[in-house]
């Protein structure tokens, strides 16, 4: 038996990390209610009915079905998507987080409109497949299936970077998912060996029957919360 987690792992168990979740009390309650926090950003959905979303669908369900389940807060199946570039989001009003051009104060739905104009006419960077890397508590990791597919998903980024006008920290190393949920508490340390087990299992349905998963194009999208995100703009 495994008596820690392997690294990938480790921010998620109470022995590693100790920490309370950084989006609780401001994404979501201890309930696992999701609050108001609306922004925008640029996604990916999973293509409804097809034969890739059904497995990730199964993949969520076990996860469901652990006994432990209740530390985790899901959101929807409808909501499942791939984040390609974050935009603007209310509590994160500060740079480089926002564009330099405009006043942290401004609404988000005036953010909004000025994306939508920043948008028009954007050049599509090109289709890219994605695969599952790795399965952790809040969902999957993700990346480009090949060389060329990583290559188009970081031109994509590259390129959306103009009309939002800034890049996060993090603009080259951004861990691609699909997110299920969010911790409301971390996980038991000894619960480890139970979790890597199931995600074992479900790394291994991903590469038998979905090792490719099927994605819509990118899509510019409105939220209010966790729970739905809105298509405005279809940019590929």
């Amino acid at each position: 038996m495994l008596d820690k987690p392997r690294p990938s792992l480790a921010g998620f168990f109470e022995g590693t990390n100790p920490t309370p979740p950084v989006h609780l009390g401001t994404r979501y309650d201890r309930s696992g209610n999701f609050l108001f926090e609306p922004g925008n950003t640029v996604v990916s959905h999973l293509v409804s009915g097809s034969p890739s979303e059904a497995v990730v669908i199964e993949v969520r369900e076990r996860m469901r079905t652990m006994p432990d389940a209740d530390r985790l807060a899901f959101t929807p199946i409808s909501s499942l998507h791939i984040t390609l570039f974050q935009g603007i989001i209310e509590y994160r009003r500060r740079l480089p987080y926002w564009p330099q051009d405009v006043p942290l104060d401004t609404s988000i739905d005036a953010m909004t409109r000025l994306y939508l104009e920043r948008l028009k006419g954007f050049e599509d960077q090109g289709a890219f497949k994605v695969k599952v890397i790795d399965v952790v508590p809040t969902g999957l990791t993700v990346a480009g299936a090949s060389d060329d597919d990583r290559a188009i998903m970081s031109a994509w980024r590259d390129a959306l970077s103009v009309p939002f006008g800034y890049r996060h920290p993090d603009h080259e190393t951004y861990v691609f998912h699909i997110t299920f949920a969010y911790q409301i508490r971390r996980l038991a340390d000894d619960r480890a060996a139970a979790w890597q087990e199931l995600f074992a299992d479900c790394l291994s349905l991903f590469e038998r029957e979905a090792p490719v998963i099927e994605i819509r194009p990118p899509a510019f999208c409105s939220f209010r919360d966790m729970n739905h995100f809105e298509e405005l703009l279809v940019l590929g």
